[in-house]
C-alpha cells in the first residue's frame, strides 16, 4: 500500500482521542496499538489490540468520528495513511475491500470476546491472554510493561495485577523486572490463559493465515 509515510510509534503515544475527527489510518509494522473505550470519569479500559495483523483504525477507514482512545501499548513503526487514499485504494480494489471487510469483522469478534472475557474471567487468566496477544504481535520475548499499566489496560486495581503476575512468575511462565516482561513458557502460559485467547487466535488464524507463525 503507497501513498503514506513510515512513523515511529512511542510508547504511551495517543494517536488519536475518542470522538476525534481522525485524518489517518496507521497500518503498525511493529509494536502494538490498544483501543481503549474511555468512561466519563476518564479512566479508559482496553476493549482490543492491533498489530502488524491490522489497522488502526476502521472508524477512519469509514470516515466516520472513531469511538475510542488509540494509544500506543508497545512501541514500534507503522506505516500512516490519508483515511480517503485508504477509501479510495479499497473503493478500486475488490481484493483490498475485502481484507478490509474481513478484518472489521475480526475486530468485532476480538472486542465482543475481550468484553465477554472481562467480565467473566479471573484476573489471572487476563493477564495471561494479554501477554499472549501481546506476544503474539512483536517479535522479541521481551516487551516493556508495567502493573500499572497492565491495570488500566484490564480495568482492575493495581494490586490484582501484581498478585496474578506474582503467579506467572512463580509458576515459571514469566520473568518481570523493572517495566519489562519476558516470557519464559509459551505452552505453560496458554495453559494459564483463559478460553478467550484459544478463540481469538483461531479467529485471526483463519481469517488471515499468512500471519499464521
Amino acid at each position: 500500500m503507497t501513498g503514506g509515510e513510515f512513523i515511529d510509534l512511542k510508547l504511551k503515544d495517543v494517536l488519536h482521542e475518542a470522538d476525534d475527527d481522525a485524518r489517518y489510518v496507521y497500518f503498525p509494522l511493529s509494536g502494538v496499538i490498544s483501543l481503549l473505550t474511555v468512561l466519563e470519569d476518564g479512566s479508559a479500559v482496553e476493549i482490543a489490540t492491533v498489530g502488524s495483523e491490522g489497522m488502526a483504525d476502521f472508524a477512519a477507514y469509514l470516515g466516520m468520528e472513531s469511538p475510542a482512545r488509540w494509544l500506543v501499548q508497545v512501541p514500534g513503526k507503522a506505516l500512516r495513511i490519508d483515511a480517503k487514499k485508504v477509501r479510495l485504494l479499497a473503493e478500486n480494489s475488490a481484493q483490498l475491500r475485502n481484507v478490509m471487510h474481513n478484518y472489521m469483522l475480526a475486530m468485532f469478534i476480538l472486542v465482543s470476546q475481550t468484553a465477554a472475557c472481562n467480565r467473566r474471567h479471573p484476573v489471572e487468566e487476563r493477564c495471561a491472554r494479554w501477554l499472549l496477544m501481546t506476544h503474539d504481535r512483536v517479535a522479541s520475548d521481551h516487551f516493556p510493561m508495567t502493573h500499572e499499566f497492565l491495570a488500566d489496560m484490564l480495568g482492575v486495581r493495581r494490586p490484582s495485577v501484581s498478585i496474578a503476575m506474582g503467579m506467572l512468575s512463580r509458576a515459571g511462565f514469566t520473568r518481570y523486572k523493572r517495566g519489562k516482561v519476558e516470557v519464559l513458557d509459551r505452552p505453560g502460559l496458554e495453559a494459564a490463559a483463559c478460553e478467550c485467547y484459544h478463540v481469538l487466535a483461531r479467529q485471526f488464524t483463519h481469517r488471515f493465515p499468512a500471519n499464521e507463525s
